[in-house]
């Protein structure tokens, strides 16, 4: 999801000079760097600092995997960071990667020297340089100029700092309550003892106003301050212990003698239920040294990252590949505090039962391709996330379609979170809970949320259910805050056609055959809005009639993207689609126009920066494919299902170049680890074609050879490895495949495939081949 209501276009765009296929751009002039590691650490190839430029929207700061805090400086951007500003307000302790708007940024606390006289962060923020700036999984340091070195690290829930200060008596660290990264509707602060801190924050919005959340907070210091106070808008009042506000200004200094020690460290331990939870959890993860906790979160990010090891490829590649990797652990986040207790999405306080709550879903986006790469390699946290996700359902009456902590946001449309739920049936992950999730799932893909209910839900449902479509209606008032399906009836179409898919498989692998049948009909519906008259996809207005621009190139009607984008997203009936654009051969002319496969071929990196890829934000009113967006992440794909898969690899080859090692080396918002999930399978060449279920595609890998370590509670082998010797720019064509020496000529594997080998082996040329081309090669059908 890449809405912003202000783009920002800062600083230079990333390079522009032609390079070789998945080799390395040249760097802007930034300095700042990934922190140096043990010898041989995987950890030493992740730069936290790819995709702070130019909108990628990424954080540098330290968190560890699915952590509840994500400790990281503000500058001023709205979604937190932006490698082009030079200013740090403070170090705040929420934070999601590429989100594309204003959201979290809640207690940025940043040391200061000197009196306290000013209590905006605009104001007070510090001034540094990208030479005195480095970070890696689970660290961060900057020196600031006014002679402060600052350093982060984390545990699941609480946040670490540690400042060196320079001699002085006024060594100040500034708590402040009243300003975020989204809208703080109230705040509270408490000094409870000489070191020790308290905050109550409640806020809201993202992208639109939403239901508010609360946060709690707890900061304690690893020795006394010398002398306190608080400030309430431009007050400051040395000595206050309380103060509250609704809206303002509002915060808590704390002041140290750094004549003799010149360092203080303190620890914010967070929770989403309420100050007990938050007490609880500093008791449980705090009373460590800085140092201590930052080996630990170093130890918990190599143990990821060791369970990938690619060999082959480039430095920068595999620089960028892993960092891609560390970004997809990144969320959801652990939601339950250290006893259990979580806040629905009811406001009422629950206990888990075997598991770990989990909060924060993009679902539109994730469920293409981070929600599958999770189910892969992290299946017990994937397991917890899904029944989370029910829990949602069973306690505020509806799933969730982008959630944020404790409420729903409503932003973005279709039903995404049914091919999220049933992929993780599909991967084996739902066991014990197959009928609860169907219930759930059926609920949502027959019906609508009531007004009452902050959930849109499938919002056009009624009509599409009457009338086989969703249909936009233009300049409807929105009923509730978020996106309306209305405001884009074709796009909402076709998700709600590609769920009703996947769950009609899921129906019918649990023996509910009529309804099976029912959702595999609707299944269907994307020919609903199939205008022969443009061989294009195209919205409907509530008569029927199809209204917006005739030109497929207008995005009138379809979210974050247009007809040409949107047409291949029919996983579920390919060859249902391509038969209606008039068969493979003017669906291949297509795809090549699409892709602009002639000038591909030609240069590919050129290709993907000046032809697919114009601006962070420039998805709307275009012919040619998008890899920074979700509406075609799976479209290279389509190749597999019209006979020609080498045309998969050229264009996904090509794609990968748009990933690169400096701050401007994310393509478009990284939305909770949906581009770095594309690249990381697009680059082992196993990727989900069908969202939902346990179809795999293949393309030819990036590197010689990936070997995966899996949990052997779900993958019986314990691992799984994919060879292609000798691939490289020039022999990028598949010529045969085998899955454990035996020939395999399908383009596409399913989960048991891999439940059941041990490898898939690819031998790699100069020129395509006849592999994959017949069709029954291609992925089937599904229904």
């Amino acid at each position: 999801m890449h809405r912003t209501p202000r783009p920002r276009l800062r600083g230079p765009a990333a390079a522009l000079a032609a390079v070789a296929l998945l080799g390395g751009v040249l760097t802007t002039g930034a300095t700042a760097q990934a922190a140096p590691r043990a010898e041989g650490q995987l950890t030493d190839l992740v730069n936290p600092f790819i995709g702070t430029q130019n909108e990628g929207n990424t954080y540098p700061g330290a968190s560890v995997p699915f952590g509840m805090v994500q400790l990281s400086p503000d500058t001023g951007h709205n979604t937190g960071y932006d490698y082009a500003e030079n200013h740090i307000r403070g170090f705040s302790a929420v934070h999601l990667s590429g989100v594309g708007c204003g959201l979290g940024g809640d207690l940025p606390t940043l040391p200061t020297t000197g009196d306290i006289t000013q209590t905006d962060y605009a104001k007070y923020a510090a001034e540094f340089s990208h030479d005195d700036e480095k970070a890696s999984p689970g660290y961060y340091k900057v020196g600031l100029k006014t002679g402060i070195d600052a350093e982060l690290t984390a545990s699941t829930r609480t946040g670490v700092q540690r400042y060196t200060f320079p001699a002085t008596d006024k060594a100040n660290v500034l708590l402040n309550a009243g300003q975020s990264l989204h809208r703080t509707l109230s705040s509270k602060v408490e000094i409870l003892d000489n070191r020790t801190v308290r905050t109550a924050i409640t806020g809201s919005g993202f992208c639109q106003d939403t239901k508010a959340y609360t946060v709690y907070t707890i900061t304690r210091f690893d020795r006394p301050f010398t002398t306190s106070g608080t400030w309430n808008g431009d007050t400051v009042t040395e000595g206050s212990k309380v103060s509250s506000a609704a809206g303002e200004r509002n915060g808590a200094w704390l002041r140290f003698d750094t004549g003799n020690d010149r360092t203080v460290e303190a620890t914010t331990a967070l929770s989403y239920v309420d100050a007990k939870g938050a007490a609880l959890n500093l008791r449980a993860e705090g009373g460590r040294s800085f140092d201590r906790v930052e080996r630990a979160a170093q130890r918990s990010w190599e143990d990821r990252l060791d369970d990938v090891k690619a060999q082959g490829g480039s430095d920068e590649l595999r620089r960028t590949f892993y960092s891609s990797l560390y970004r997809s652990f990144l969320a959801p986040n652990v939601g339950s505090d250290v006893d259990g207790r979580y806040t629905g999405w009811d406001q009422k306080t629950h206990h888990v039962k075997g598991f770990t709550y989990y909060q924060n879903w993009s679902l539109w986006d994730t469920y293409r391709t981070q929600a599958q790469l999770l189910s892969l390699l992290a299946p017990r946290e994937s397991r917890d996330m899904a029944i989370s996700v029910l829990r949602i359902d069973a306690e505020s009456g509806w799933l969730p379609k982008w959630g944020y902590g404790t409420v729903e946001t409503n932003i973005m449309t279709g039903d995404p979170v049914t091919p999220f739920l049933t992929n993780a049936y599909q991967q084996g992950l739902l066991k014990g809970y197959e009928e609860e999730a169907y219930r759930a799932l059926k609920k949502n893909a027959d019906g609508v949320p009531p007004t009452d209910s902050a959930p849109v839900g499938r919002e056009a449902n009624v009509q599409y259910l009457k009338d086989g479509f969703a249909p936009y209606i233009k300049d409807r008032p929105h009923a509730k805050p978020g996106d309306s399906d209305f405001d884009h009836g074709a796009s909402a179409t076709l998700e709600y056609a590609l769920s009703d898919a996947m769950l009609g498989e899921m129906a019918r692998d649990l023996g509910h055959d009529a309804d099976a049948k029912r959702y595999e009909d609707r299944a269907q519906n994307y020919r609903k809005i199939f205008d022969p008259s443009t061989g294009f996809f195209r919205a409907r207005d509530a008569s029927g009639a199809f209204t917006g621009p005739a030109d497929p190139a207008q995005s009138e009607g379809f979210h974050e993207g247009t007809s040409w984008q949107y047409q291949w997203l029919v996983p579920q009936d390919l060859p249902g689609m391509v038969g209606l654009i008039g068969g493979k051969d003017a669906a291949n002319q297509r795809l090549d126009s699409f892709f602009a496969y002639d000038k591909l071929l030609a240069d590919p990196a050129k290709t993907a920066r000046e032809v697919w890829v114009n601006g962070p934000y420039a998805y709307y009113n275009a012919d040619k494919y998008n890899p920074q967006n979700e509406p075609d992440l799976i479209a290279p794909y389509t190749y597999l299902s019209t006979g020609q898969p080498w045309k998969t690899t050229d264009v996904v080859h090509a794609a990968l170049t748009l990933f690169t090692d400096d701050p401007t080396g994310m393509t478009g918002n990284d939305d909770l680890g949906t581009m770095s999930a594309w690249m990381v399978l697009s680059s082992i060449g196993v990727f989900p074609v069908q969202p939902g279920t346990d179809t795999w595609g293949l393309s030819t890998p990036a590197f010689e050879r990936v070997d995966l370590t899996l949990d052997r509670r779900y993958y019986p082998h314990g691992s799984f490895t994919v060879k292609a010797p000798g691939t490289s720019d020039a022999d990028r064509y598949i010529q045969s495949a085998s899955i454990d020496g035996a020939a395999q000529s399908r383009t596409y594997l399913t989960t048991e495939d891999i439940r059941s080998a041990r490898s898939l082996a690819f031998t790699v040329g100069s020129a395509p081949s006849a592999w994959g081309t017949s069709p029954a090669d291609a992925p089937p059908a599904l229904g």
